[in-house]
């Protein structure tokens, strides 16, 4: 008699295989529309693609590499979102809006926007939210002790945390200068989410040309030119200096800037990521962009070099005297490393490494822009809801 050979069962498809299909479905492309696409294949797919769980691990996969699907509208007091991505893309105008008490909205101010958060500062109650458009979800507590704007110069960044797209840092920034013969100092604290508190100050003295140059140092804020996160430091444009906050350090440091950037008329500036993820600088004198970068030589001394310069006018066909005058940058997006440029003939982005441009609209106002790169998924609310904050819910 003979026995009957068992052959061993082959493996399901790994389409058939719950895990191994969210594994393929997390690499989709970040756009808007690709997991309202596969949601669409069938119930099993929109369930796998509709679990907070798998929402979570998607957004934290494209963290480095959001769309960048519009910006924000600071203007007469209000914050209007503005989508630039095509169809099926594009946003709504209505998808992310901003509910604050009539009391409230003539004295906010915003900060910037990183890792798909809003920083916003409340001058009337001498607090910051934190504003997560995707979810609704906002996060308020105060502003620390050592930072009383208008009389102290102040700006911020938030950070969404690398391992955990619940929870984030705000480091606040700000300068002093008690007496005017006295030497000014810059300091920082970071608020974290997951402990609801703030750490301790961190502080350094000024130069002497940044000491006596108190006239300059409001435009901290006061020009709306947000932060930058190069690498693990943040920048932001002091006087004719940048101000370095180290997160991993913990340190603040004061570094020269490429150019004079008082000494031409008509000239634009900013901090950003320069090719290869080192720290650049944007000057727009007039039509003409210089891109430097900075760099670090074998022996550890850091130094400006010039990478390229565009012409603007060229790239953007601007043909008349007045199209080239009325050149400015309105915003910039880290992520995409694209900059946001406003002419008489409409406003253009420009990204910086292929030098790809795209005209949107035209518009006669001219306001500060906040561009917004987030991966556009439902999720968890950012803070944890922990005990030593406020959650603020809209009303």
């Amino acid at each position: 008699m003979t026995s009957r050979r068992r052959h061993p069962s082959s493996p399901p498809p790994p389409l058939e295989v719950d895990d191994l299909l969210s594994e393929i479905l997390l690499r989709l492309t970040p756009q808007p529309s690709s997991l309202p696409r596969v949601s669409l294949v069938c119930k099993r797919w929109r369930r796998l693609v509709s679990d907070p769980r798998f929402l979570r691990r998607f957004r934290l996969h494209h963290r480095r590499n959001p769309p960048l699907l519009g910006f924000f509208e600071h203007a007469f007091y209000q914050l209007l979102f503005v989508p630039i991505m095509d169809p099926p893309n594009r946003v709504p105008r209505a998808r992310f809006s901003l509910q604050l008490d009539d009391g409230d909205k003539a004295r906010f101010l915003v900060i910037g926007c990183r890792h798909g958060l809003v920083l916003i500062f409340h001058a009337s109650m001498d607090r910051l939210l934190v504003w997560d458009p995707v979810t609704a979800d906002q996060h308020s507590f105060s502003v620390p002790q050592g930072f009383d704007w208008p009389n102290t110069p102040i700006h911020g960044a938030v950070i969404r945390a690398a391992v955990d797209a619940q929870h984030f840092q705000v480091v606040m920034v700000g300068t002093v200068q008690e007496k005017q013969d006295a030497p000014a100092r810059a300091s920082a604290r970071v608020y974290s989410s997951v402990t609801g508190t703030w750490g301790n100050l961190i502080s350094i003295p000024l130069p002497p040309k940044l000491s006596g140059s108190m006239i300059r140092l409001p435009a901290m804020l006061s020009t709306g030119i947000p932060g930058v996160l190069v690498g693990d430091s943040l920048y932001w444009v002091l006087s004719d200096s940048l101000l370095e906050f180290d997160l991993d350090r913990q340190r603040l440091a004061v570094i020269p800037v490429p150019v004079n950037m008082y000494a031409r008329g008509n000239c634009h500036f900013l901090v950003m990521r320069a090719d290869g993820g080192e720290l650049g600088f944007l000057f727009l004198s007039k039509v003409s962009a210089q891109l430097w970068k900075r760099k670090t030589n074998c022996d550890g001394v850091a130094s400006w070099v010039l990478g390229r310069t565009v012409e603007m006018d060229k790239l953007l066909s601007l043909n008349s005297e007045i199209e080239r005058s009325s050149l400015m940058i309105l915003g910039f997006a880290e992520d995409n490393n694209v900059v946001f440029l406003w002419t008489v003939i409409g406003v253009f982005t420009v990204q910086l490494e292929s030098l790809q441009f795209k005209k949107h609209f035209e518009t006669d106002i001219i306001s500060r822009y906040l561009p917004f790169e987030s991966v556009c998924s439902a999720g968890k609310s950012v803070g944890g809801g922990h005990d030593g904050a406020e959650p603020l819910h809209n009303t």
